[in-house]
C-alpha cells in the first residue's frame, strides 16, 4: 500500500511539463498552418535527465481528451524532441479551437503526469469571410478618426464568440462599451498591399442576452498616415476602412455572424487629429457618451457606411507578438527649465505615451511635448525630432475630473513639456507607460561593474523602444522605419534579451514580400521609399543573416524553409551585378556612422572601402546559404555555394589584400569584416587580427567601427586570442566608446557615439537619435563571452550548449541567464582569491560542454578544462589570472 499511495507522488515530483507552446506563441487564436508546431519545457531534480519519448493528444474538447473525447490525433514516439514537434494529426477545419496536453518519459524511467491543458485556434481561409470593407460615406478627407458601430440581438445561450477584426488604418475596437483586447496599434504594421493582419478575440464574456453593440475608431496609422521621410502620407491607400466578422455559436449548436456591411452608421468622434509622427488631437467636447453600448439614441444623425472594395492584400492571421502596454514610470521631477517651460522628467527614455489627469473649465487645452533630452543650458530639446510634432493635445470638456491617452500615435521621450495644465501640477497626474511588441523577457546579464550593468539596460531598452511591431532604427522622429541593416546588426542580441522568434517570422514574411523580382531587398520593411531604394551591403543582407540567427537561436528549421527562396533570390541578385565574382557596383550605406573625428586633417577618419565591405557580406551571405542548404539537405545548391564562395574570396584577395595581407583599407571595419568572414587565406590571418590591435591601439584603445564593423569587433579579437582588447574596448569610458554615453548620463542607446559631446552640445541634429539599438549588438559579446552562454549551431536552439565564460576587464563576477526554448541556462562566475569559480545551471533534455579559463583544480587528471555535462546544477573552481592586465 506503501508503495502504490507513494508511486505517483514520487514521479510527479521527478519530472513534469508546462509552459507548452504553439508555433512559439502562447494559445495563439489565428494559427494558419495546416502543421502547427508544439513546444514544451520539462523539469525534473535528477541530474543528467533528458525526454526519451513524448506522448501528445490533441481534440476538438478539452474536457474530452482524457477520455479519447473528439480526438483527432493522439501519437507516442521515442525520441528527445521536445521544441517544434509537427502536428500530423487529422485535417484541420479553419476558424476551430483545438486543445492539446503532452506527457514525457525520461531516461530515468520516469513519466511525467499530463500537462495541463492548453489550446490553439485555426485562423479564417479566405472564403470564411462574409464581412465586407466599410468607410465612411464619400471621400475619406478629413483628419478626424471616424466611429461605426452596429447593434444587434441574441436571444440564445452562447457557447462561444470570437470576433476577427482588421483595418487599413489603425483600429480600437469595443463590445457593449467595452474595449475589446489589451493589444494596441492594431492590426500591426506590415506590407500592407500584399500581407494584412487580422486580430482573433474571444469575446464569449462580452456579449448577453438582448440588445448589443459594437463600436470602432479607426487612424490614420502607417497606412493613411504620416510615413518615410518628407511629407509623404496615404503611403499605401487615402481611405481608412474596417473589416469585422463576430461569429457565435449558441449552445444549442445553430451559428450566427454579425459582420460589417452597408447596415452599419458612421460618425465622426473627439479624435481631431491622430498621426504616428505628429501625435494626437483630442477634444473630449466631442465624446459620444454611449456610442459603442446598446440603446445609444443619438445615432439617427450618424450617416450609413460605404462598402469599399477589395484590394490586391492577403489578410493573414498573427504570427508576430501584438503591442501592448508595459511598463509604467511615475515622474521623477517636475521642474522649470532656464525658458521658463514647465517639465516633467520620467527618468528613463522609452517608447508609449502619457496618461494624464486633469480638471479644469470646459475648453481648457493642454499639450503635451515630448524630447529625449535637454539641451546643454537644460532647456527642452526636440530639433533632433526634425518634423515629427510629437504632440498630444486635449481639450477638457467639464470640470470633472477626466483621464486622456492617445490611441494611435506613440512618442519616444524621457522629457514631456506641459502647457495649459489649468491648475498645480503634481507628479501623480502623469504616467508614462511604455509600449511594446509583448515578447517575454529572456535574458538577464550582470556583472560587478555597474557601468556595464547600465550599459545592459540601455540595451535592453533600445530594443523595447524600437521593437514596436517591426524592429525600427528610431522611435522618435520623422523616420521609425525598419532599417534592415540595423536589425541584422542586433539580431543575435535581440534573441538573448527577449523571446523573438515570432516578431522576426512576422516581419521576414515581409521582407520576402517586398522584395522584388530581381532580388533586390529594399533598405527598410516594409518598403515605404522608392521601388530602387534597395540592395546595399549589410542591409539587404538581413535577408539571409536574421534567418540564420534566428535558426540558430530558436532551432526552427521551418523559418529557414520559408525564406529560402527570399535568400537564394539575394544572393543572386549580388551574383548577377558581379564581373569577375567582384560586387563592386550600386549604392552602399558603407560602414554607416563610423569614427569621423571634427577636425580630421590627418586622416584619421576611418573611412572603409564601400565595395569592399559589399564583397565581404556577399560572402557571409554565400557562406550562410551553405549551410541552410546543408540543413535543408539541399545538396546540390551546398555544393554550388561552395564553389561560389571560392571564387568570391579569390576575387576579394585579388582586389583589395597585398601580397603580406595589408587590407587597402587599414580600417578596424575592414580587418573586422575580413577576418569575420574567413575573406583572408588561414596563414595571414593572425598578422592581420595583430594589424586590428595596432589600430585600436594607435586609436588610444578606441574603436572606430560603424553599424557593419561594431557587431563583429569584439568578436574577432575574441577569437583570434585578444580578449583582454576586447575588454580595453568594453570598458573604455571616453569617446568613442560604448560607456561614453552611460557616463553622460543615457539609459537608452545612441544613434552616434557622440550624440551629446563632452561640452553637453549635440551632434548632426537631422540625425541624432537618443534611442538607436544597433550598437548595442555588444550585448551579444557579452552574454557569449563575459557570461559564456552560447547555443551550437550544429544543435541549434541550446539543444547542444556551450558554457565559456572569458573573464577580464577587471570584472569580479558576472552572471548571465537565458531562457532557451529547453528552459533556464545560468552562467555565473566570481574571482574569489585568484579562484575561479563557476556555478552553472543547464535545463532538462539538453547538454552542454563547459570550457574553463583554466584547468580544473582538484581534479583527478591533469590539465582538465573541458567538460561534457548533462542537465542541472554544477560548481567549477579553477585558478587564473584575469585578462586585460587586471
Amino acid at each position: 500500500m506503501l508503495l502504490l499511495t507513494t508511486g505517483p507522488i514520487s514521479f510527479a515530483q521527478q519530472i513534469s511539463v508546462a509552459e507548452l507552446k504553439v508555433e512559439h506563441q502562447d494559445n495563439p487564436l489565428s494559427v494558419e498552418t495546416a502543421m502547427p508546431r508544439f513546444s514544451w519545457k520539462i523539469s525534473s531534480k535528477l541530474k543528467n535527465t533528458f525526454q526519451t519519448s513524448y506522448e501528445i493528444r490533441v481534440g476538438t474538447e478539452k474536457t474530452g481528451l482524457n477520455l479519447n473525447k473528439g480526438l483527432v490525433w493522439k501519437v507516442s514516439n521515442k525520441t528527445d524532441q521536445s521544441v517544434l514537434v509537427p502536428y500530423a494529426g487529422d485535417k484541420l477545419q479553419s476558424k476551430k479551437r483545438y486543445f492539446w496536453q503532452v506527457r514525457v518519459k525520461d531516461n530515468h524511467g520516469n513519466t511525467s503526469a499530463w500537462s495541463s491543458v492548453q489550446f490553439w485556434q485555426t485562423g479564417l481561409k479566405a472564403a470564411d469571410w462574409t464581412a465586407s470593407w466599410i468607410t465612411v460615406p464619400g471621400k475619406d478627407t478629413s483628419a478626424r478618426s471616424p466611429l461605426f458601430r452596429n447593434e444587434f440581438t441574441i436571444n440564445n445561450k452562447i457557447k462561444s464568440a470570437t470576433a476577427y477584426i482588421t483595418a487599413k488604418g489603425l483600429y480600437e475596437a469595443h463590445i457593449n462599451g467595452k474595449r475589446i483586447g489589451d493589444s494596441y496599434l492594431s492590426p500591426g504594421w506590415t506590407s500592407y498591399r500584399k500581407r494584412l493582419q487580422y486580430q482573433v478575440y474571444d469575446v464569449t464574456a462580452s456579449l448577453k442576452n438582448g440588445l448589443n453593440a459594437i463600436g470602432v475608431t479607426l487612424g490614420n496609422g502607417w497606412f493613411k498616415g504620416r510615413i518615410g521621410f518628407g511629407t509623404q502620407h496615404s503611403f499605401y491607400g487615402d481611405t481608412r476602412a474596417l473589416m469585422l466578422q463576430l461569429e457565435i455559436e449558441y449552445m444549442d449548436g445553430t451559428k450566427k455572424t454579425i459582420h460589417t456591411d452597408e447596415h452599419w452608421k458612421s460618425s465622426y468622434g473627439p479624435i481631431l487629429m491622430a498621426d504616428i509622427y505628429d501625435g494626437e488631437y483630442y477634444d473630449a467636447r466631442l465624446e459620444k457618451n454611449g456610442w459603442s453600448s446598446p440603446g445609444y439614441t443619438e445615432d439617427h444623425s450618424w450617416k450609413n457606411v460605404q462598402i469599399e472594395e477589395k484590394g490586391t492584400e492577403e489578410l493573414i492571421g498573427m504570427v508576430g507578438a501584438p503591442v501592448k502596454k508595459q511598463e509604467q514610470f511615475k515622474v521623477l521631477k517636475i521642474f522649470k527649465t532656464p525658458k521658463g517651460e514647465t517639465v516633467a522628467d520620467f527618468g528613463q527614455n522609452l517608447v508609449g505615451w502619457v496618461i494624464l489627469k486633469a480638471k479644469g473649465p470646459e475648453g481648457t487645452r493642454i499639450t503635451l511635448s515630448h524630447a529625449e533630452v535637454l539641451d546643454k543650458d537644460g532647456n527642452f530639446y526636440t530639433t533632433n525630432l526634425r518634423t515629427a510634432k510629437a504632440q498630444n493635445t486635449y481639450i477638457l470638456k467639464d470640470n470633472t475630473e477626466q483621464i486622456f491617452e492617445p490611441h494611435f500615435t506613440f512618442q519616444g521621450f524621457r522629457y514631456v513639456k506641459i502647457e495649459g495644465y489649468p491648475m498645480e501640477l503634481k507628479p501623480e497626474h502623469l504616467t508614462a507607460v511604455a509600449l511594446y511588441s509583448d515578447m517575454e523577457v529572456t535574458g538577464k546579464f550582470h556583472t560587478s561593474n555597474p557601468l556595464l550593468n547600465q550599459l545592459q539596460h540601455n540595451i535592453q531598452w533600445g530594443q523595447k523602444g524600437n521593437f514596436v511591431d517591426v524592429p525600427t532604427d528610431c522611435p522618435q522622429r520623422d523616420e521609425r522605419l525598419g532599417w534592415t541593416g540595423d536589425a541584422q546588426a542586433f539580431a543575435n542580441t535581440a534573441a538573448y534579451n527577449m523571446d523573438v522568434a515570432a516578431f522576426f517570422t512576422k516581419w521576414l514574411r515581409d521582407l520576402s514580400a517586398d522584395q522584388l523580382a530581381d532580388g533586390m531587398v529594399p533598405f527598410v520593411i516594409p518598403n515605404v521609399l522608392g521601388a530602387t531604394d534597395g540592395a546595399s551591403a549589410g542591409w539587404a543582407d538581413a535577408s539571409t543573416i536574421v534567418p540564420w540567427d534566428m535558426y540558430v537561436a530558436y532551432g526552427d528549421k521551418h523559418l529557414l524553409e520559408v525564406q529560402y527562396e527570399s535568400m537564394k533570390k539575394w544572393v543572386g541578385y549580388m551574383t548577377a551585378k558581379s564581373t569577375d565574382n567582384l560586387w563592386n557596383t550600386g549604392f552602399h550605406f558603407g560602414d554607416w556612422l563610423f569614427y569621423r573625428p571634427d577636425d580630421d586633417n590627418d586622416g584619421r577618419a576611418a573611412v572603409t572601402d564601400k565595395y569592399l565591405i559589399a564583397q565581404a557580406f556577399y560572402a557571409n551571405s554565400t557562406q550562410i546559404m551553405i549551410n541552410v542548404a546543408k540543413v535543408l539537405g539541399k545538396t546540390q545548391d551546398a555544393d554550388q555555394y561552395t564553389a561560389l564562395l571560392k571564387q568570391i574570396k579569390e576575387a576579394f584577395v585579388k582586389e583589395y589584400m597585398t601580397g603580406n595581407g595589408r587590407l587597402v583599407s587599414s580600417t578596424q571595419t575592414a580587418y573586422v569584416l575580413a577576418l569575420q568572414f574567413d575573406m583572408l587565406p588561414e596563414p595571414l590571418r593572425t598578422s592581420a587580427a595583430d594589424r586590428l590591435v595596432k589600430n585600436i591601439r594607435d586609436y588610444g584603445n578606441h574603436l572606430t567601427t560603424g553599424f557593419l564593423g561594431t557587431p563583429y569587433l569584439c568578436h574577432v579579437l575574441s577569437r583570434y586570442g585578444h580578449d583582454d582588447v576586447a575588454y580595453q574596448l568594453l570598458m573604455q569610458e571616453t569617446y568613442p566608446s560604448w560607456l561614453y554615453p552611460v557616463k553622460m548620463g543615457a539609459t537608452t542607446i545612441w544613434e552616434r557615439w557622440d550624440g551629446i559631446k563632452p561640452n553637453g552640445s549635440f551632434q548632426t541634429p537631422e540625425m541624432n537619435s537618443y534611442n538607436h539599438y544597433a550598437y548595442g549588438a555588444i550585448g551579444d559579446w557579452m552574454y557569449r563571452n563575459v557570461a559564456g552562454i552560447k547555443s551550437d549551431p550544429d544543435a541549434p536552439g541550446y539543444k547542444k550548449i556551450n558554457i565559456q565564460p572569458k573573464p577580464g576587464g577587471g570584472l569580479n563576477n558576472a552572471r548571465g541567464e537565458l531562457n532557451t526554448p529547453y528552459g533556464w541556462v545560468i552562467s555565473s562566475w566570481t574571482i574569489e582569491n585568484g579562484i575561479f569559480k563557476l556555478d552553472v545551471q543547464i535545463p532538462v533534455n539538453t547538454s552542454a560542454t563547459v570550457t574553463l579559463p583554466a584547468p580544473l583544480l582538484k581534479s583527478n587528471k591533469e590539465n582538465i578544462r573541458q567538460i561534457e555535462i548533462g542537465s542541472g546544477n554544477y560548481h567549477f573552481e579553477c585558478e587564473m589570472k584575469l585578462a586585460g592586465g587586471k
